[in-house]
């Protein structure tokens, strides 16, 4: 496989992680070019990048840690979500959530992470339980879980309540969801895209967002569907099966970027 064909493999995981670590799929996307931008500029990093997923990450990694110390502290981001993230990033060190989402997210070991990162295993592994700890502090918030596997669905009840929130209802069928969001506004949203009846998670969605910005994490087990770059993307979005660590980190990210529309 050529190094382009082998990046290529790659581009729509490392777009995921971009967005995510950034709130803004035009920011993420912005980070990413320019990622391929220095490696077409230089030999030797361009040939790294045959090594898989560590080096292309990690070449992500400098230019996004570069940049953002560069970004004037006066200057104001634009978009609902690059406001949000400017707004906690001021006060929230960025490397604890980088930490969480490279080993959950995108599935890296804790060695592999601080190889991306450029630090210790162990600096790793105390900067997730440093994460963890921020997930557990979020303030509480009412969730609507929009799943028509009920194993899943009783499973993610679980784990969003050990997180110290509410459960605002739980849907199998679009209608479902739109007849709780009518008794009750939920203040996060976890949504399958293939329901019961035929109907879409991302119609499911959309009627809510029609109602109210609230933010959104994706679950579904064919994420390259979404993942094409054609049109705006989930920001949120977790393959099935999945970590309970990865809907852990995930829902740190949404209410860490407060409103979070998935598909600005």
């Amino acid at each position: 496989m050529s190094i382009g064909a082998e990046v290529a493999a790659h581009l729509p995981f490392l777009r995921r992680y971009a967005r995510a670590l950034t709130g803004s799929q035009a920011t993420g996307d912005a980070f990413v070019k320019a990622t391929l931008e220095a490696a077409l500029a230089d030999g030797e990093l361009a040939e790294s990048l045959s090594g898989g997923r560590v080096p292309l990450y990690r070449a992500f990694n400098k230019v996004w840690a570069t940049a953002y110390l560069e970004v004037p502290a006066d200057v104001s981001p634009q978009g609902l979500h690059e406001s949000a993230a400017q707004d906690h990033l001021r006060r929230i060190t960025p490397l604890n959530r980088q930490a969480l989402l490279l080993t959950t997210v995108e599935d890296f070991s804790p060695a592999e992470a601080g190889e991306i990162m450029g630090m210790s295993q162990d600096d790793v592994e105390r900067l997730v339980a440093e994460a963890i700890e921020e997930i557990e502090r979020e303030t509480s918030t009412s969730v609507l879980i929009i799943e028509d596997e009920p194993l899943i669905s009783m499973q993610l009840e679980d784990l969003v309540r050990s997180l110290g929130h509410e459960i605002c209802g739980t849907a199998a069928t679009r209608t479902q969801a739109q007849q709780i969001v009518a008794e009750c506004t939920p203040g996060l949203v976890l949504a399958d895209i293939q329901l019961a009846d035929g109907s879409s998670g991302l119609d499911a969605v959309d009627d809510i967002l029609a109602i109210d910005t609230v933010p959104v994490i994706f679950i579904t087990a064919y994420p390259e569907r979404l993942l094409t770059g054609d049109r705006p993307e989930p920001t949120y979005l977790i393959t099935k099966p999945f970590q309970e660590d990865t809907v852990r980190a995930a829902i740190s990210q949404a209410l860490f970027f407060g409103s979070s529309r998935p598909l600005a």
